[in-house]
């Protein structure tokens, strides 16, 4: 196994607002679960004017905790990592409380619709930015700069925002402190995903501040860590298949001995992810009709 070296200790307060660095505040939503952690973390950025990442859940007493949290400041730009449910939703009560415009790479499922894949309903389906940003653009405020960065994978719209002033890049989902990232397809790329880690690895962010959890202050170990473990599945993969299991629902109590069984539909999502994966790089081939958890893996 992996030593992925997690942080998970973190004092906070819902509904307050922490400063967390210059130019860096944050607010956590009480939406705690197995998936969000203590909860949805929206950041803001800047003084006076500023900007606000990931809004949150649909949750109107979140909204009333980041504005007031504001106080006299201007929300000018409202950007987004992505759009699952946690983290896009929140845009609308606080557009309509600023009109403020919203920055996002694009739609639910923006980068595989535009390569003729369907992306299955689960996201935030109504969200539809009004500016689409990409790889590399600059959005500038008042008295701060981000940087955008392409990070598909966790699902195929996922950008990271890098505050050059700060040298600090918010992650979104898709590298936490507490936690690995959920890769579920067909939105979910485990390809994609991987190619995603080894362009952070390229980059010189001093910190990272994920929407769940704490930051993480040594960058680089902590992504080599990530693309480590994600191999060391697909190792997995293969020796499971090797030893005669070639059905997902079957690996998963195998590879996942001490994550609980009420879990074990979310990690067959990142098995099937990693077998994609494998299939693609024509290590693994699939017999089979139907659904992907029905179906049998060989080695190719």
């Amino acid at each position: 196994m992996v030593d992925i070296p997690y942080r998970r200790e973190l004092e906070f307060s819902y509904g307050t607002v922490a400063q967390l660095a210059p130019g860096i505040r944050r607010v956590i939503a009480n939406n705690p679960s197995p998936f969000t952690f203590h909860g949805t973390g929206t950041y803001i950025l800047g003084s006076g004017r500023v900007a606000v990442i990931d809004p949150g859940p649909n949750d109107a007493d979140h909204i009333d905790a980041i504005l007031n949290a504001l106080g006299d400041e201007e929300v000018s730009h409202i950007l987004v990592t992505h759009t699952h449910m946690d983290h896009s939703p929140g845009c609308r009560l606080l557009q309509a409380k600023t009109g403020a415009p919203t920055y996002a790479y694009g739609p639910h499922g923006a980068g595989k619709v535009e390569q003729g894949v369907q992306v299955e309903e689960g996201g935030d389906m109504d969200f539809q930015p009004d500016h689409l940003v990409k790889h590399g653009d600059i959005i500038r405020g008042a008295d701060w700069t981000v940087e955008c960065v392409y990070t598909p994978g966790h699902t195929s719209n996922h950008l990271c925002f890098a505050l050059l002033e700060q040298k600090a890049l918010f992650t979104g989902d898709h590298v936490m402190g507490w936690s690995t990232s959920i890769i579920s397809p067909p939105d979910g790329d485990m390809a994609a995903y991987m190619d995603s880690l080894h362009l952070l690895l390229e980059r010189d962010d001093q910190v990272y501040w994920p929407t769940h959890g704490p930051s993480i202050i040594d960058p680089k170990t902590h992504v080599q860590a990530y693309i480590d473990h994600r191999l060391d599945r697909e190792r997995q993969i293969l020796l499971c298949i090797d030893q005669g299991t070639h059905q997902i629902r079957d690996m998963v109590p195998l590879m996942y001995k001490d994550t609980p069984e009420f879990m074990y539909p979310a990690a067959a999502r990142s098995v099937l992810a990693a077998i994609e994966n494998l299939v693609q790089k024509e290590q693994v081939r699939e017999e089979g009709e139907g659904p992907a958890m029905d179906k049998a893996y060989h080695l190719a």
